[in-house]
């Protein structure tokens, strides 16, 4: 077991203007078939200033990426042969694609569940590989005329989600707001259409704080309210377009197109703003266990921000190309190791020395076992 203690907290840096454009593939073409696993020895080293000349295809959650857009990016100048295309498609369609061996990489903000891992196993005799990159949090970003700081209770975001609060002059928010001209009108509540690990990750805290959820937790679920978008870039968008909406999205989304985001009730009673810091919070003194797969529902911390986890990379223990394999483990190593800066600047919460550590070993042995 690992643990996180306080380090993420020490190794957040105020959030910086998102520079890059949310939903652009990097250092994009047109696309190309990817390589799928195969059953030869895959080459796990690249000497430093060797050329590269290869086109790694990844698709999965949007959760991650703007950052994972701005590494590859970043990846591709230092390395010119070296390209990435990275396609947003959601949490569910890039595990589908990661098992179906049609792209190089998957990535999603849900862990693979059981079903899906022994999938895997069936399909290419092996474990699948899957390793944190970074940790962010999920806010509730609304578009409210004339209301800029809207704190929310529990009951508030809870009844919002539930249905049972359908006007933003209820008394439940009205109370926690006395300062805020609450217009008597309707919410409108927007939530993800796709399967999507922000979803599992936002509903994970909602069957925790919410008496009255019944719909379940998942990456998609009947939603009891409101109306549906795809993606992160959907809810930002509908948002955006709506007033009186409501939402949940990545923050790096809501920061990049200055939406506002509401300040919510935490578990131990306290209302807390939606920043990397008070994120980090979430992570003090957990255990990370052997598959990373961490789940933090609902933090106990005094200060720390209700909704927020981790997103993981997937990959495949062998690959028909070396280059491929080797190709992988650089853009792996240099984004753990380069892009802290980076995902500070965009508001993703770098993981600790001690987790980097176990992610490169995991890497490493795991690819490097095929000979």
């Amino acid at each position: 077991m690992l643990t996180l203690k306080n380090k993420l907290q020490k190794r957040v840096w105020p959030a910086l203007a998102l520079t890059v454009a949310l939903g652009v593939v990097a250092c994009g073409g047109e696309d190309q078939t990817a390589v799928a696993p195969g059953d030869d020895a895959a080459s796990t080293e690249q000497a430093a200033g060797e050329e590269y000349d290869i086109r790694l295809n990844g698709a999965g959650a949007s959760f991650p990426a703007p950052l994972y857009q701005s590494w590859f990016s970043a990846i591709n100048e230092e390395y010119p042969g070296l390209e990435v295309n990275y396609q947003s498609v959601g949490s569910g369609a890039g595990i589908e694609q990661y098992l179906a061996g049609t792209v190089d990489f998957g990535a999603t903000d849900a862990p693979l569940s059981d079903e899906e891992r022994q999938s895997f196993v069936d399909q290419y005799g092996d474990d699948p590989i899957q390793v944190p990159m970074t940790g962010g949090l999920v806010v509730f970003a609304y578009n409210l005329e004339g209301v800029d700081n809207l704190e929310l209770p529990r009951e508030a975001y809870c009844g919002i989600v539930t249905g049972d609060i359908t006007n933003w002059n209820d008394p439940v928010i009205a109370e926690a707001n006395p300062n805020a001209d609450l217009p008597d009108a309707p919410v409108s509540w927007v939530h993800r259409s796709d399967g999507s690990g922000t979803t599992f990750l936002f509903l994970n805290h909602i069957a925790e704080a919410c008496p009255n959820w019944t719909a379940g937790v998942g990456r998609s679920v009947e939603w009891p309210t409101g109306i549906g978008a795809k993606g992160n870039e959907g809810i930002t968008a509908q948002v955006q377009q709506t007033n009186g909406s409501i939402g949940y999205v990545e923050y790096a989304y809501a920061n990049e197109n200055n939406i506002s985001m509401a300040a919510l009730e935490n578990a131990a009673g306290n209302i807390v703003e939606p920043t990397p810091e008070a994120a980090a919070r979430v992570f003090e003194g957990v255990e990370v266990p052997e598959d990373f797969a961490l789940l933090v529902p609902d933090p106990e911390g005094d200060q720390a921000y209700p909704i927020a986890g981790l997103t993981w990379l997937l990959v495949y223990p062998e690959y028909d190309n070396p280059e491929t394999a080797a190709a992988i483990q650089q853009i792996i190593d240099w984004s753990l190791n380069n892009g802290d800066e980076i995902a500070q600047e965009l508001g993703y919460i770098p993981l600790p020395e001690e987790v980097v550590t176990r992610v490169q070993d995991t890497i490493d042995q795991r690819i490097a076992e095929v000979q």
